[in-house]
């Protein structure tokens, strides 16, 4: 802008002043704040174009003003108007402050920015922008007020658009969240600032920016993404903001870190974080019975919220009793791990999985007290406590700084201890984290201690179960036979399923299969007398439906409520097959034709209901047709009815061709699911007659 001349005069031969930038704003923000009046001047100096605005701030109606000189509101001093048009055509576009008239006859300074514009007639006709001074000195002092305040200001500030996403904040707010303002940028406030209030802080913004009421000063607890471990207390107002049209904008806000001051509050949301770290304890630690499970829900449970790694070990005891001996080194295995760290911390976390402990280690000062405690990773650490001079290079690159070492202790026996680590990123453990690292730690001791005793009653079911299922198999040179037994998976119970073939003296051959309902030592034991009970009445009955008849005696003074058996005897020499059914599935039979059938469909009782006889049925069996004998496992499965299974089994079977075992683990891999979810027993007899017929 040109200097004055002394007098007040302005200087019009003064260098020119070109604003520095182009401010960008919305249309119409600045007009309705800042009166603009457009006019044009012709060659002569006459107006040529008179707008509204015009008007509204020189006070002559277009009618007037139009083709009269441009004296009319420029009339000092003299020749001012001859030097304007000559300064917009020489330069192409200028400015000035000049004193201007009113059709009142006030005079008032005034800023004007001209510019010569080509008419379509050739001839040139220079535009004005013409605004009080007073108004645009008011505006250039609040833009300048904005800048500084964005720039300098300690509370942070900020705007938010329509979805609550950050458009702009200052340094100051950047800082408070530990992110730069370029990564706050278009994200939502929820991402950046972490609440633990059920979403009643979003609801809050949310209100405000659909025209709701300002908040002033509202306390509000939460954690940022970028210091997502420090607990915050922030004294937040929001209001909303309004385009020029009156449209909803967003929010503006201002916060104010408070945190010294609003202790109270801070413990109570760091105490509701614990709160909430339980109850998500509590519903995913221990929801099957598989200690290697259990042992990662926990680590999963604690990283990244408690800590940036975790480690489950379990303690290798070496002699019985179960009893930890401070004066012993302690062997542990590790069952679960995990970190949110790179680098040297992963591989920490994924290294060897057996670990010793010495005499005097904090493992040990640990188990004596049966209290957390924490440790910092430093050099007494490393040499009483690691030993292992590579895990302790891995230790001291990892960036773990501190390691809180909880007990794993149920029923009064030591399983093993829990090892959380923090870096450096991260506050140190306090008393309320030891507290919390041992409840965590004793819920999960307590879940792994189910999980090992029920994995003990598994192996003893199963071992039982096994020891009580035939070893080895009657051999005839007349029936060929392949035979599987799967248990279920670990989430479920060994069950009662059993078969055997048994040779009788005469050269017939008995097959049966059974099912015992339950699951556990209790249904192996009642499998065991059954079996061996058919075993032993096998040579002595001559008809399966009279030894199903004993086997439920036995099952009745046995206390056994409820068993299945199907029970066929075959005598090569003629072909037949003698078959009782004691409410098991029937047996299938595939023709060397390729045709399937079934036997034994006539369905009796299950054995133990009592006061039903069991029916025996006959049928001749074909030169080379196998058969398949099963129990309810192998077709009947969660989503699918046994009726279902059972003509899978029969597509299936009809392929059975070429060796029994490959047969057998086709028919298994084509029906079983994965993993399996109930004991099962496939019995396949490929049969021969011992005289042609």
């Amino acid at each position: 802008m040109p200097a004055d001349r002394p007098g007040g005069e302005p200087d019009l031969d003064a260098p020119d002043e070109r604003a520095p930038g182009i401010l960008l704003s919305e249309p119409g923000t600045l007009l309705e704040r800042v009166a603009v009046a457009v006019f044009g001047l012709d060659e002569q100096g006459r107006v040529a174009y008179w707008g509204p605005g015009a008007q509204d701030l020189f006070g002559h109606a277009a009618a007037e003003a139009l083709g009269r000189p441009a004296e009319l509101f420029l009339p000092d001093p003299p020749g001012t108007v001859a030097r304007l048009l000559e300064r917009a055509r020489a330069l192409g576009y200028w400015r000035v402050r000049l004193a201007a008239r009113h059709r009142d006859g006030t005079v008032f300074d005034c800023g004007f920015r001209v510019f010569p514009v080509a008419g379509a007639d050739g001839g040139r006709v220079v535009m004005g922008l013409a605004s009080g001074s007073e108004g645009l000195d008011r505006v250039k002092t609040n833009l300048a007020f904005l800048d500084a305040l964005f720039e300098t200001c300690p509370i942070g500030l900020v705007m938010l658009d329509e979805e609550l996403r950050y458009v702009h904040l200052n340094q100051a707010l950047a800082d408070m969240d530990g992110l730069p303002v370029a990564e706050h940028l278009g994200r939502r406030m929820s991402e950046v600032m972490l609440t633990s209030d059920g979403g009643e802080y979003q609801r809050i913004l949310r209100a405000v920016a659909d025209g709701g009421r300002p908040v002033v000063g509202a306390l509000v607890g939460l954690r940022t993404a970028g210091r997502p471990d420090v607990d915050q207390v922030r004294s937040v107002s929001f209001f909303p903001l309004t385009r020029a049209v009156g449209t909803p904008a967003g929010v503006g806000g201002l916060l104010i870190d408070v945190t010294d001051r609003e202790q109270a509050i801070l413990e109570a949301t760091a105490a509701r974080r614990r709160l909430a770290l339980m109850d998500r304890a509590a519903t995913s630690i221990g929801t099957t019975l598989d200690v290697h499970v259990t042992a990662q829900e926990l680590v999963d449970t604690v990283v990244p919220e408690f800590s940036d790694a975790c480690v489950v070990e379990l303690v290798q005891w070496m002699s019985e009793p179960e009893v930890f001996t401070p004066e012993l080194p302690l062997v542990t295995r590790r069952i679960a791990a995990g970190t949110t760290l790179p680098g040297a911390a992963a591989e920490l976390v994924g290294g060897q999985d057996r670990a010793l402990y010495p005499p005097g280690s904090s493992i040990h000062r640990m188990l004596s007290s049966g209290r957390p405690v924490c440790v910092p990773v430093n050099e007494e650490f490393l040499t009483r406590t690691v030993v292992d001079p590579d895990l302790a290079r891995l230790l001291v690159a990892s960036g773990l700084t501190a390691i809180l070492i909880a007990p794993l202790v149920a029923r009064g026996t030591v399983q093993g201890i829990a090892m959380f680590g923090r870096s450096g990123a991260r506050p140190h453990f306090t008393r309320d984290d030891l507290k919390l690292a041992g409840e965590l730690a004793s819920r999960a001791a307590l879940c792994l201690d189910n999980a090992r005793l029920y994995s003990r009653v598994q192996d003893i079911a199963l071992t039982l179960q096994r020891a009580l299922l035939p070893s080895a198999l009657a051999e005839s040179p007349y029936v060929e036979v392949t035979h599987r037994y799967l248990p279920g998976s670990g989430s479920t119970e060994v069950g009662g399923d059993w078969y055997d073939v048994i040779g009788l003296p005469d050269g017939r051959v008995d097959l049966v299969v059974g099912d015992v309902m339950g699951h556990g030592v209790p249904a192996a034991a009642s499998m065991g007398k059954l079996r061996l009970t058919a075993r032993a009445l096998a040579p002595h009955q001559a008809e399966p439906g009279d030894l199903l008849a004993e086997l439920d005696a036995c099952a009745r003074e046995s206390g056994i409520e409820l068993a299945t058996c199907l029970y066929l005897r075959y005598d090569p020499g003629t072909g037949a097959a003698r078959i009782a059914n004691a409410g098991h599935p029937p047996a299938l039979l595939r023709h060397p034709d390729g045709r399937i059938t079934a036997l034994g469909a006539d369905l009796g009782v299950p054995l133990g209901v009592g006061g039903v006889p069991f029916r025996t049925t006959g049928a001749v069996l074909p030169d080379g047709a196998t058969l398949a004998l099963y129990t309810d496992g192998l077709v009947e499965a969660r989503g699918r009815d046994i009726d279902t299974g059972i003509e899978a089994l029969r597509a299936c079977f009809r392929s059975a061709t070429g060796p029994l075992a490959a047969a057998a683990d086709r028919v298994l891999a084509t029906l079983l699911p994965e993993p399996p979810t109930d004991d099962t027993v496939l019995v396949l007899a490929r049969l021969r007659r011992a005289t042609p017929a």
